[in-house]
């Protein structure tokens, strides 16, 4: 199953110059859509971190089968070839065992390795093929393949339920979740529809001239291998994909130019409202006479106050040495000059007002 390292090197020659560029233009993209969009990043939700959860454990547990619970092999435990008498073999494999005596298991498999081809068929399809199926045999070995069948769609299965319940509305939110459901699908049906095409299609024929326990493919434990760590790799990318959107941080649709109207016309609504609140206060404080007696007091008093702390010496040496050093008088001038111009209307010639500037 392993792809030479000189046919990876060529592809990687010919397509890198045209695909490097294209993968760094998308990926500025992503990262720069929402702020083209005006949408700020956003702390993860609430919904969303469950729907991670759910991704990452499932991710945690494929990549631990990788490592643990590994169905056992008869050659590479005894370390013996392929072309080793049964006899031998299964000697080697009891003094291995607890009291020196096979288990059901092993007679089962003693009892099917009569040829060549059933261990050709064992390193394809693995232990629980060749000693349980009962209706399989050596000279038909799409049976084999149909028995295992099941054993290689649990994983996938399993995989794609965990996946759609983790990117459902009910685990991640409406909002966040669902979009990436389709994608999620469609992921887990391709890998399982190419772990069946390559189990299948794979030639059980390819050991049958290795002489070394090194030259043996070991078909069944490299795609056990490769099947969970391609489900790991699939869970892993799904939570990453959910936590960018779901924070803004990639993959956000921006509104419509509709949605975006109505949340600017909200906006300034709510400008309004503030202001005819102030003015309604403003003008209740003018009526009052007590209300206007008492702001006129404060301001009495905060002008007599800031006339005193202006004539502090400390105050004054600050005032003067920021004018002189750190202050420059005709920018604000200026900055001034355009802010009242953006206010206020301006007056032609004639004496019509024009039209506000901004």
């Amino acid at each position: 199953m392993a792809i030479p390292w000189g046919t990876i090197k060529s592809l990687l020659i010919f397509f890198g110059p045209i695909l490097l560029p294209k993968a760094i233009s998308y990926y500025r993209s992503l990262r720069d859509g929402p702020r083209v969009a005006g949408i700020s990043i956003q702390p993860l939700p609430h919904d969303a971190r469950r729907g991670i959860a759910v991704l990452v454990t499932s991710a945690l547990t494929f990549f631990s089968l990788t490592l643990l619970f590994t169905p056992e092999n008869v050659f590479k435990r005894t370390q013996s070839r392929l072309q080793i008498p049964t006899d031998v073999l299964f000697n080697r494999l009891a003094s291995l065992r607890p009291n020196n005596v096979l288990t059901a298991t092993d007679d089962a498999l003693r009892a099917r390795f009569v040829n060549l081809e059933s261990r050709l068929l064992y390193l394809q399809f693995g232990l629980d093929a060749l000693s349980q199926c009962p209706f399989c045999n050596a000279e038909d070995p799409r049976s084999y393949f149909y028995y295992a069948l099941p054993a290689l769609l649990a994983p996938h299965l399993i995989n794609l339920v965990l996946a759609s319940l983790a990117t459902s509305g009910l685990i991640a939110g409406q909002t966040h979740g669902p979009i990436w459901r389709t994608t999620a699908a469609v992921s887990s049906g391709l890998i399982a529809a190419l772990d069946l095409y390559l189990t299948n299609s794979y030639n059980h024929q390819t050991n049958a001239r290795a002489t070394r326990l090194g030259e043996l493919d070991m078909f069944f434990w490299d795609a056990r291998t490769y099947r969970y760590l391609a489900l790991t790799l699939l869970n892993a990318l799904l939570a990453t994909l959910l936590y960018l959107s779901s924070t803004n941080r990639a993959f956000v649709t921006p509104p419509n130019p509709a949605t975006r109207v109505d949340a600017v016309t909200r906006q300034l609504q709510g400008t309004k409202s503030r202001l005819n609140a102030v003015g309604i206060v403003k003008n209740a404080t003018t009526r009052d006479e007590e209300l206007r007696a008492r702001t006129a007091a404060y301001w009495t008093h905060e002008g007599r106050l800031m006339r005193e702390v202006m004539e502090e010496r400390d105050v004054v040496e600050g005032v003067n040495d920021a004018l002189q050093n750190r202050i420059n008088i005709q920018d604000i001038t200026r900055d001034a000059d355009a802010y009242v111009l953006n206010v206020l209307p301006r007056v032609d010639p004639a004496g019509a007002p024009e039209t506000m500037v901004g």
